[in-house]
């Protein structure tokens, strides 16, 4: 088989709950070989390892907490270091499983992170589970909303090589440090309208890129349910900035994948 991968995937969401069967039946309709399936918070693991039970050699699990988490007090706010606590440990317990550290990262917008205080504690959640996924030899995968370049430079400043940007909404010139450094990016369906995705992966070498597709956010639509069976549009627009087929991209994207992320070859032959 030689379909598309799925570098990231929040295939755990609730939006899938009532129709789960038909989203998997769709996306391996649409040619998707195989789901990275990210978290965001410790009460997804469960939930994301159990579904990599369900559907071996299709959704492969990737442990970590987002830089923005929820408080039932204040809504969201940026991620601090108590909402750490026994997530380490679980990376660890399950490490044998997980095909990468995340969703982790950075995200400074500011109504989430309000002051130079809670910048820093998030970059300390950040420090703590990138070394994590170094001593276990696993990548990270890894969000970087209006943190771009500050997010490329702690990750190399902590010697991160193994490294996914997914959605990033930083500058070409940022990205291309990135890609300096080896790291990937992975491009969603919402580059059908969005100018700067489009603009990033014109700069980005294909060996360089892989599909995402972050459902059930950012779809080809603003509003709705994204899926991963609209991985096929991240496929096309890259292959049309890039004018080069379709098939190229399928090829050269998924043995980026496999690259990156080498636990899947046991399932997924090049």
């Amino acid at each position: 088989m030689n379909g598309f991968i799925d570098g990231h995937c929040h295939i755990s969401a609730s939006e899938f709950d009532k129709d789960f069967g038909e989203v998997i039946r769709k996306a391996k309709k649409a040619g998707v070989e195989g789901i990275v399936a990210v978290t965001e918070f410790k009460e997804d693991f469960e939930k994301v390892l159990s579904l990599s039970d369900q559907y071996p050699g299709f959704i492969f699990p990737s442990l970590g907490i987002h830089p923005v988490q929820n408080d039932q007090v204040n809504g969201q706010r940026a991620a601090c270091l108590s909402d750490l606590e026994g997530v380490l440990d679980l990376v660890v317990k399950h490490a044998n499983k997980l095909v990468a550290v995340g969703e982790i990262g950075l995200d400074f917008t500011p109504w989430y992170c309000k002051s130079k205080e809670q910048r820093d504690e998030q970059r300390q959640v950040f420090i703590q589970q990138i070394q994590l996924a170094k001593r276990l030899d696993l990548p990270v995968n890894v969000h970087s909303r209006s943190a771009g370049r500050p997010t490329v430079n702690l990750l190399k400043e902590q010697g991160a090589t193994k490294v996914l940007l997914h959605a990033f909404d930083g500058k070409p010139s940022v990205a291309m440090q990135g890609v300096e450094c080896g790291f990937y990016f992975s491009v969603p369906p919402s580059i059908i309208r969005s100018e700067q995705k489009q603009r990033l992966v014109a700069k980005i070498p294909l060996e360089n890129l892989l599909l995402e597709t972050d459902a059930p956010a950012l779809g080809p639509e603003k509003e709705g349910r994204n899926e991963p069976s609209n991985i096929t549009i991240s496929c096309e627009w890259i292959a049309k900035i890039k004018n080069i087929t379709t098939d190229e991209v399928k090829r050269q994207t998924r043995l980026n994948a496999l690259t990156l992320f080498p636990k899947l070859s046991a399932f997924l032959k090049r």
